[in-house]
């Protein structure tokens, strides 16, 4: 059989005794005990004895709990109050009817009962004889269980008399016990008055008749008066041993087996029998979850009060003699002394020695009630009361021992129990956090920090921060249960760790045993690789600390010092990403610090972050300059230093313009625009265009700002003032577009000078004005000429005074358009550039005819002593010939032009003007017919006659027009001449407007 795990813990402390030695009646030893409380302060212990005396001793369970193992009991010794003769014989079994204040006694087959306080005589119920085991009854609930005292207490008890009245009048009215007759409604409607009681083969239940209720004030009531009512008789197996009554159900123990029966019909049922005839059969009722617990030999089996067994086995060391109960633990006694085991788990979790006191009997009593926290135990000498230990006193025990794990889990497990709060689950964890940090454990210590939901992180700060500082007001001064010393900063702490390894290595080679870890015993860790994983620790827990909800100072504090801890292990990436994204950094803390220590640029996103942009821009200006004497050069020392260099420059720069581009600060941005165009033109144009600024900045104070020797910025910065901001400002058009026009002239220079004879066609064309690090992705001629036809703002005269001795011949060609010179522009087009197709276009855009004979007449006579264009002359008469007038072309033709170049040309235009010339005289006729047609229409309209009489009515107001004027629309409609005016001519009372949606009648249709 498997048997059960032990885990040493201290669950019960003895906290009091009491030796009947000391007491007027010596020489006794105690056979049964019963505890009940008498009030908040005192709880009374009822210790029968075999010389037939009842004792009664008083405890205070609110005494201090010992303060060392060594602490004497009699200090705290039960107090001996009085005794009372019961008998000749052993008393078996005391029980505390406390409703009542009476306690009932079996001794030597009978029944007797005294007051609490034992103040009265006792008195003796000779009715019953032969009594080997009684039972009182328990009740799960309210409604659990049959009424077998009494009925409805709002009813009389002759209209509605109970099951047991009715079944007590079937038998006479009532018995007579001790010589009276007792009548039903005088016994006491309370279960604590109904027993079971074994008699022989016969299990019977009965009810007290205590001389009327007397409550819990009234104990010291002289009242002897008490009877017995039998209730029901119940045949039952021989030899009982043992029993317990729950709700309907009474379960005994005989040494063949447990028997379940019913007290209400009295039916009985086998559970399971026992192996061993000769072992004993005893019983425990569990009050916490009111189950029952059956032994057989040393396993213990938990059933219902229907007798099915529930949840698992307890398994015991040996079977036990004794078993009782005290919270969720199972209290059982063997062969001198008591052990303990949890319910749930069946783990043995103290061990309990009655030193000298032999091998028994004992006597065991726990709290009738579910959450009582004292058990007495009887034994040959002395009664022992013995108290639960806290559950803060049980975890404290496990962290001085430092069994942190263990500890843990049973926080854990007193929390599933409801014996400890949420709270003090978080609590224990940062104890235990900040035991493993004084012993040196880091990383388990921050991770017990992160599973405490009430540590604060200000409690780690004086680990950082040596006091006094900002925070030290923030920092609880809560030691907890004073296991560890208080906060020091972390070299303290570890140096202190240290020389604790020393010492207990010292002692180890002493032969004395120590508390620290091994491992740091076999391998000792250096001061240096502690720092690291505490420093690294404590970063870990700060940066979750972020995440909680923080009082804003407490905010402060973690984002600082995370600083400070990330410096001292000079993680720059960590101390950048922090000072670059949203954080509560106190400036005024690391100012200094990061400055000593060359972290400028975390300085700087620091100071961003903080809106100091001024002091952030100064320092990346002053990296930007550092950059290119070499200040921080890889230490590698690859040979692409340069390549760094400019890295760094443009890092700089990128930064900055992230501050200046949200920035609204006109003079800060100004200030700073320069050494940011030295190194990226891009981010320049950035920051001059950024839409992120809530104001603008001014365009005048830019444009003079910026260096003329950057015209690329100043082009991009127009171009964008024109294009997205919609700028309708007429100098902002002219400055751009000379600037263009200049810039575009700069490049048609250079690439002149640079051409050789090698140079093609393909090469001159994709040649153009790229730049090494132009910030457009466009040649400037494409957007001089996309500008120069977009734009109507512009002042083409002085554009064109700029370019009038250049070779862009496209762009004189659109300004001169501009300015209205068609002539100008077809000589530019057809002449200069000899783009046949653009001069058509222009000629088609001019729209009259005479600028394809203007065009026609430039190709045939170009002058300046250029030859004719016969070829562009006569693809534009083939193209656009039917709009030229014959006569005029053939006087135009040139007397040199070969004739069959135009014969075929000149012949379709003849044909196609014959052509047009007949078109024109039949649409003309058909034009007349219809004109004629639609007269006659009209004529016939206005010809038809309207009769109207005297019942005829205006279709709009209802009157009779008689002799009135009046007017018909052509939808027929007839309205007088008043409703005419109103209503329009073009508009008839049905709502038609004749203007918008046109009428047509079949006889207005041209039919031919």
């Amino acid at each position: 059989m498997v048997k059960p795990e032990t885990k040493i813990r201290t669950v019960l402390e003895p906290f009091a005794e009491f030796n009947p030695s000391d007491s007027p009646v010596p020489g006794t030893t105690i056979r049964s005990l019963a505890l009940s409380t008498f009030s908040d302060s005192e709880t009374l212990i009822y210790a029968g004895t075999d010389s037939g005396n009842l004792l009664l001793l008083s405890l205070n369970p609110n005494l201090p709990q010992k303060s060392s193992e060594n602490d004497n009991l009699k200090s705290k010794t039960v107090s001996f109050i009085r005794y009372v003769y019961v008998s000749d014989c052993v008393i078996d079994s005391v029980h505390v009817i406390v409703n009542f204040g009476k306690v009932v006694l079996v001794s030597d087959g009978f029944l007797y009962f005294v007051d609490s306080l034992l103040l009265q005589p006792v008195k003796k119920l000779s009715s019953l004889r032969g009594i080997s085991v009684v039972g009182r009854r328990f009740r799960s609930g309210e409604s659990e269980g049959s009424n077998l005292v009494g009925g409805d207490s709002g009813a009389s008890s002759s209209e509605v008399p109970s099951t047991s009245q009715r079944f007590l009048q079937r038998l006479g009215g009532g018995i007579r016990s001790n010589g009276v007759k007792i009548k039903v409604p005088e016994l006491d409607r309370d279960d604590n008055c109904v027993f079971a009681v074994v008699v022989g083969k016969k299990l019977m239940l009965i009810g007290l008749a205590l001389g009327g209720g007397v409550g819990r004030s009234d104990w010291n009531n002289d009242s002897t008066g008490g009877s017995v009512v039998i209730l029901k008789e119940i045949q039952c197996v021989d030899g009982v041993k043992s029993m317990v009554w729950l709700d309907d159900s009474i379960i005994v123990g005989t040494s063949s087996g447990y028997y379940l029966y019913s007290c209400v019909n009295g039916q009985s049922a086998l559970i399971f029998s026992l192996p061993d005839p000769s072992s004993s059969p005893p019983l425990k009722l569990f009050l916490k979850e009111y189950k029952v617990l059956l032994l057989v030999d040393n396993v213990g089996i938990t059933v219902n009060a229907q007798g099915q067994p529930v949840g698992g086995s307890l398994v015991f060391h040996q079977a036990p003699e004794s078993v009782g109960e005290i919270t969720n633990f199972v209290l059982v006694i063997k062969k001198g002394k008591m052990e303990l085991y949890h319910k749930k788990s069946g783990n043995c979790i103290q061990m309990i020695p009655f030193a000298g006191e032999g091998a028994g009997p004992f006597a065991m009593a726990d709290e009738e009630n579910a959450s009582g926290k004292l058990v007495a135990v009887g034994t040959p000498s002395k009664v022992i009361c013995y108290r639960k230990v806290s559950p803060e006193e049980q975890i404290k025990y496990l962290l001085r021992k430092k069994n942190f794990q263990e500890a843990v889990s049973l926080v854990e497990e007193f929390q599933n129990e409801g014996e400890v709060t949420n709270e003090m689950l978080s609590f224990v964890h940062a104890q235990v956090g900040f035991l493993l940090l004084f012993d040196l454990h880091f990383e388990e210590a921050v991770n017990h920090f992160l599973l405490s939901e009430t540590m604060q992180p200000s409690e780690v700060f004086p680990f950082i921060m040596r006091d006094p500082n900002r925070w030290s007001l923030l920092v609880p001064r809560n030691r907890y249960w004073g296991l560890h010393p208080p906060p020091a900063p972390l070299e303290n702490v570890i140096d202190d760790g240290l020389m604790a390894i020393q010492r207990a290595i010292f002692l180890k080679k002493a032969g004395v045993e120590s508390a620290l870890d091994d491992e740091f015993l076999l391998n000792p860790p250096s001061r240096a690789d502690l720092l690291d994983s505490a420093i690294n620790n404590i970063i870990r827990y700060l940066q979750a600390s972020r995440e909680k909800c923080l009082t804003p100072s407490v905010r402060e504090g973690v984002d600082t010092l995370l600083m400070y801890l990330n410096r001292a292990l000079n993680r720059v990436d960590e101390m950048e990403r922090l000072a670059s994204s949203e954080n509560n950094c106190i400036v005024d803390e690391l100012e200094t610090l990061l400055n000593e220590s060359g972290h400028l640029r975390t300085l700087a996103f620091l100071y961003a972050s903080k809106e100091m942009s001024s002091k952030a821009l100064s320092i990346w200006r002053t990296l930007a300059r550092n950059y290119s004497s070499g200040y921080w050069k890889d230490s590698a020392g690859n040979n692409d230093d340069s390549t760094k260099v400019i890295s760094g420059k443009e890092i700089a720069a990128i930064e900055a313009s992230n501050i200046l581009e949200e920035s609204s600060d006109q003079d800060l941005i100004l200030q700073h625009l320069g050494w940011v165009a030295d190194i990226n033109q891009v981010l320049a144009v950035q920051i001059l265009t950024s839409e992120k600024r809530t104001e603008q900045l001014s365009p005048d104070e830019v444009i003079a700002a910026i260096d003329p020797k950057k015209v690329e910025i100043l082009q991009r910065y127009l171009q964008w003032l024109i294009e997205d901001q919609d700028s309708d400002d007429t100098q902002f058009h002219t400055s751009y577009a000379l600037l263009l026009a200049k810039s575009a002239m700069e490049t048609y220079e250079a690439e002149s000078s640079s051409q050789n004879a090698e140079a093609g066609t393909e090469g001159e064309k994709n040649n153009d004005d790229f730049k090494p690090h132009s910030i457009f992705q466009s040649p400037v001629r494409d957007r001089l000429q996309i500008f120069l036809q977009s734009s109507d703002l512009y002042d083409p005269e002085e554009v064109l005074d700029l370019i009038e001795g250049s070779e862009l011949w496209l762009e004189k060609a659109i300004l001169y358009r501009k300015l209205g010179q068609e002539t100008l522009v077809l000589q530019i087009l057809a002449l200069k550039l000899e783009d046949s197709d653009a001069a058509e276009q222009y000629c088609a855009e001019i729209g009259r005819p005479d600028a394809y004979m203007q065009l026609l007449e430039m190709y045939l006579d170009p002058k300046d002593g250029k030859e004719p264009m016969f070829k562009a002359a006569v693809r534009l008469l083939h193209n656009h010939g039917e709009s030229l007038d014959p006569l005029q072309v053939l006087e135009r033709l040139s007397p040199d032009m070969p004739i069959q170049l135009a014969a075929d040309t000149i012949l379709r235009m003849l044909r196609a003007r014959l052509h047009h010339h007949h078109q024109g005289q039949i649409v003309h006729n058909l034009s007349h017919a219809i004109d004629i047609d639609a007269s006659l229409a009209r004529l016939e309209e206005r010809s038809r006659h309207v009769q109207i009489n005297d019942e005829s009515l205006c279709d709009s107001c209802h009157a009779r027009l008689g002799t009135k004027l009046f007017a018909m629309y052509p939808d027929d409609t007839i309205v007088c001449y008043k409703c005419f005016r109103r209503q329009g001519e073009s508009t008839s009372v049905t709502g038609r407007n004749f203007k918008q949606d046109v009428m047509f009648k079949p006889g207005w249709l041209v039919t031919r």
